[in-house]
């Protein structure tokens, strides 16, 4: 079983970052009610991103809440990927890709008997984008994995649950998990 740590307002974000625990983290805001209603889950299909959905899922039955998935595509600087990424062919890969996975895992929380709603966003700004979906979606939780990428993509991306841990004001649930082994 894993243990939890809850840190409250500001404590919570500055300590979050430096907390070396194996369990998950809890930021709370005191200026959000207690019981969510609306829980954002930003996934990018990873197994740390699929445990957050676990324990997402857990809460949502206990709360009676909706779930939210939300997968970005990142973009890439139009003036280096050009040549290397088609964009359009990149776009609507990465859409295919995550429009069948988001769809696998909403069919399993309507199974679970969760209201669920799946969104694809794309931008320059992963973390930037999470937070436009808090804000458009009127989300009062969050539940986000540490760690989901591996290889080149953490160095060229930042840690994206670090930024929205900075950003958001509403209660997350940020649970750490072990760093992956970088891909070749």
């Amino acid at each position: 079983m894993l243990k939890s740590t809850v840190f409250f307002g500001s404590i919570g974000e500055s300590c979050s970052g430096s907390i070396l625990c194996r369990g998950e983290v809890i930021v709370l805001s005191r200026a959000h009610p207690s019981i969510p209603t609306r829980i954002l889950i930003p996934t990018d299909f990873s197994p740390s991103a699929d445990a957050a959905l676990e324990i997402a899922t857990d809460l949502a039955q206990h709360f009676r809440s909706e779930i939210i998935l939300l997968n970005v595509i990142p973009m890439f600087p139009t003036t280096t990927a050009y040549d290397f990424f088609p964009e359009t062919a990149f776009l609507e890969e990465a859409r295919k890709h995550a429009d069948k996975h988001l769809a696998m895992r909403h069919d399993v929380l309507l199974a679970k008997g969760i209201h669920a709603k799946v969104c694809v966003e794309s931008g320059n700004d992963v973390a930037g984008n999470i937070m436009t979906v808090i804000g458009r979606e009127d989300i009062d939780m969050v539940v986000i994995s540490t760690h989901g990428i591996s290889g080149w993509r953490p160095l060229v991306f930042g840690s994206i649950a670090e930024k929205v841990v900075k950003l958001v004001q509403c209660p997350i649930l940020l649970l750490r998990s072990s760093e992956p082994v970088a891909s070749a």
